[in-house]
């Protein structure tokens, strides 16, 4: 039953921090744009505490999907482990951390930057792995693009804080989130269907036997 509790956590934790996040901005202050402020910045101007706490669900989300993939026996040990859980570490922190002061700004990059980084190698390490694991081989092509599209987000999130001058850093910066959510989302939604496909096919089998014989 535990097994089976890990990918509802994960899915329904992604799935509500998304919902929240877009909300939130789409409901937000005229004055408040999110094509020029990054996510850290509106939440900081924003004062509502919402984003941070979709942070911190995400981050949980991305902890139960970790536990779930082991549990599960998924080939994730190793670095795409430690990638995930620095992830989920780094959402955790940022969304406790405030960006108010000098030092807790600071902080507060750091760890943005560190969970950015992180999902798009964990997806690169994952993808030959579950390409030959004939569980998970049918999200290998998905995860693919998704770290492909991720990698090339940072690199262009990267360009636009340095040489770009931060120009619609906002926009890459969600445009970016994006893809590495849609990398969780991926792996959440195979765990589900690994988790809860055979409980699923039992109780339906089950279920038209006895209409047939009635």
């Amino acid at each position: 039953m535990v097994k089976r509790l890990y990918p509802v956590l994960a899915c329904g934790g992604i799935l509500l921090a998304v919902v929240t996040v877009v909300a939130a901005q789409v409901g937000g202050s005229a004055s408040l744009d999110p094509v020029s402020m990054t996510i850290s910045q509106y939440a900081a101007r924003d004062g509502s505490g919402v984003i941070e706490m979709a942070m911190a669900v995400l981050g949980l989300a991305s902890l139960a999907l970790l536990a779930g993939m082991r549990a599960s026996g998924a080939p994730v040990d190793g670095w795409p482990a430690r990638l995930i859980g620095l992830w989920s570490v780094s959402l955790i922190g940022a969304a406790a951390v405030p960006s108010g002061t000098a030092w807790q700004g600071e902080l507060h990059g750091v760890l943005s930057a560190a969970a950015f980084v992180s999902v798009p190698a964990a997806a690169i390490q994952l993808v030959g792995r579950l390409a030959q694991d004939e569980r998970w081989k049918v999200v290998a092509r998905p995860l693919e693009w998704l770290a492909l599209a991720s990698g090339l987000g940072l690199a262009v999130i990267t360009y636009v804080a340095l040489p770009g001058h931060g120009v619609m850093i906002g926009l890459v910066e969600r445009l970016l989130l994006t893809a590495e959510v849609a990398v969780l989302g991926v792996l959440a939604v195979r765990l589900a269907q690994l988790a809860w496909g055979p409980w699923v096919r039992e109780r339906v089998g089950r279920r038209a036997g006895f209409l047939v014989h009635r």
